[in-house]
């Protein structure tokens, strides 16, 4: 088997298509999978934002994931269990690129600037979250007043205009 079949090149091109596609997407955001299947026991993946895509505040009760930021910059929120912020973080490529973070703890993040494409990392299978995993204190995605909640949370770093 040629060595070209077995390489899936993670470059600059695939960024683009995957921000011009997150673009299009209702949700501002997108995935691209290189685990096989949802029940793989490692979920790996590049997820494209846009600026104005709002990732609703939650929390993985049995799940670490690491964040590794291979274009632009987004800000990571941490919060406690009523919603009060209690660290931000700015991951960037070419800076400080990634952290781990621990199961059980509320976060979001947002993008900062021009939109971002970042590699996550979870363990598997993927479930969706349940009822006690996302932040009761945060509005709903597709709500309007997940718009201004947004902006309190990309107020939260300065460097955002």
């Amino acid at each position: 088997m040629p060595i070209s079949s077995l390489l899936r090149p993670i470059d600059q091109q695939l960024f683009d298509q995957l921000t011009t596609a997150a673009a299009a997407s209702p949700r501002r955001r997108l995935n691209h999978n290189f685990h096989a299947t949802p029940t793989d026991p490692c979920q790996r993946f590049l997820n494209a934002l846009l600026p104005d895509s709002y990732v609703r505040p939650h929390r993985h009760l049995e799940c670490e994931e690491t964040l590794l930021v291979l274009r632009g910059a987004i800000g990571v929120l941490l919060f406690d269990e009523a919603g009060g912020l209690t660290a931000t973080v700015r991951l960037e490529a070419g800076g400080q690129v990634g952290m781990a973070l621990a199961a059980n703890v509320f976060h979001s993040l947002v993008v900062l600037g021009a939109p971002a494409v970042i590699f996550e990392c979870k363990d598997g299978p993927y479930r969706p979250l349940v009822t006690e995993e996302w932040a009761a204190w945060a509005p709903q995605e597709g709500r309007a007043a997940a718009v201004d909640y947004l902006a309190w949370m990309r107020g939260q770093f300065a460097e955002v205009i």
